[in-house]
């Protein structure tokens, strides 16, 4: 399993949002400035599907970050099982006034581990500028 976290400097009502909006996460979904997310749907409860499409501003690669709920605790908890059968979860701990925010999930075959933990923990730090920012 890879590990990421931030600890975000808002409630966790705000947080919550942020990460689960289409609106938002088209704003923060990206490990690096020349990668953007053009479109975000999100069905936020079991048994609700989500897919984030991620492109390269360049135009030479794609690719849909999608999958299916399986457990939903508005502020606490997201569970969920991609389309390729991994899982992950994401988890949303309040502490005075901050978020700590973390990711955990199983690694895909065909990309170094490091490598993919590298780009998750760079979103995860994209999520907390934003959310701070705005």
């Amino acid at each position: 399993m890879i590990t990421v976290q931030n600890t975000i400097n808002a409630a966790v009502n705000k947080v919550w949002k942020f990460w689960t909006a289409p609106e938002h996460i088209v704003k923060w979904s990206f490990g690096s400035p020349d990668w953007y997310t053009p479109h975000a749907e999100n069905d936020l409860k079991a048994g609700g599907k989500f897919k984030y499409t991620m492109a390269a501003k360049d135009g030479t690669a794609t690719f849909d970050f999608e999958g299916v709920y399986i457990r939903v605790e508005t502020f606490v908890l997201i569970e969920y099982k991609l389309s390729d059968n991994r899982t992950g979860s994401v988890h949303f701990k309040e502490s005075d006034e901050k978020v700590i925010l973390t990711e955990v999930f199983q690694p895909e075959t065909e990309n170094p581990e490091n490598m993919q933990q590298q780009w998750c923990q760079a979103v995860i730090d994209c999520f907390k500028e934003y959310v701070e920012n705005n």
